[in-house]
């Protein structure tokens, strides 16, 4: 079996070749290439291989233009450190993809379910035009970078960098600034995690959307879950759920960004 590795940091393409081959002992590996003109030109010269990995972001551009300059019919997974809400249009049978830094038992479940997709059945699938479109658009969208709040009888400009965190009370949805005022917004939070930027704001429960550079401290508490220190403090605790603590971690430390 062939396996096709694109990846511009050679230590994550040697760790990804390692963990590869643990798994595939037998496994013959193309590459690591670091540029999207190097794996285009290897593509021409040698055909796909049955499985390739694809970091997102290279040296030279976004490996979708790979696909462009290169007939690519073999399933991809994904390598990157974009946040998983903007590349849900991967979970396909043909695609799949990994956050980085990429976990081994992730890595496994992912050629698992390529093996079971695609190895058995001896077929070869190819990337979609349609789901490289849509994660392109939503990987070079523009976001919010400004609301319109009402306060009284007018109507004024909120900019996003005066935002402490958004948070849902009673079916309503609420922005906390950093002047310390509360203002109430025509948007559900699902809605706001959209029109945000995810290396900016982190969904941390399901009442609170809290921005990366509003938070002043963070402090281990009951439950497993993790209590936030804003740079203006809400009236009510702004608690980590337990279910998000680890990807809460990995996104302060720049692994979705």
């Amino acid at each position: 079996m062939k396996i096709l590795i694109v990846e511009d940091e050679p230590l994550a393409a040697e760790r990804l070749e390692t963990m590869i081959r643990e798994y595939l002992p037998e496994v013959d590996v193309a590459g690591p290439f670091d540029s999207i003109r190097q794996t285009a030109a290897w593509l021409k010269k040698n055909g796909a291989p049955e499985l390739g990995f694809f970091d997102i972001q290279l040296a030279d551009g976004l490996s979708f233009e790979i696909f462009e300059q290169a007939e690519v019919t073999c399933p991809v997974i994904f390598t990157t450190a974009f946040d998983e809400y903007a590349l849900k249009a991967f979970k396909v049978n043909s695609v799949d993809y990994l956050l980085k830094p990429v976990d081994k038992k992730e890595l496994f479940s992912a050629l698992g379910k390529y093996g079971r997709l695609f190895k058995q059945q001896d077929k070869q699938g190819s990337v979609s035009t349609e789901a490289i479109d849509q994660i392109y658009r939503m990987m070079t969208r523009n976001y919010r970078s400004r609301f319109l709040i009402r306060v009284g009888e007018h109507l004024r400009p909120l900019d996003i960098a005066d935002v402490v965190y958004f948070y849902s009370q009673q079916r309503s949805t609420f922005v906390l600034t950093r002047e310390g005022k509360s203002y109430d917004l025509d948007f559900t939070l699902d809605q706001l995690e959209q029109e945000l930027d995810p290396k900016q704001f982190f969904r941390v429960n399901r009442s609170a959307l809290v921005r990366l550079d509003a938070i002043g401290d963070v402090l281990i508490y009951s439950g497993n879950r993790l209590r936030l220190k804003l740079v203006k403090e809400p009236d009510e605790p702004v608690l980590v759920s337990r279910e998000k603590v680890s990807s809460f971690k990995q996104w302060l430390e720049g692994g979705n960004s």
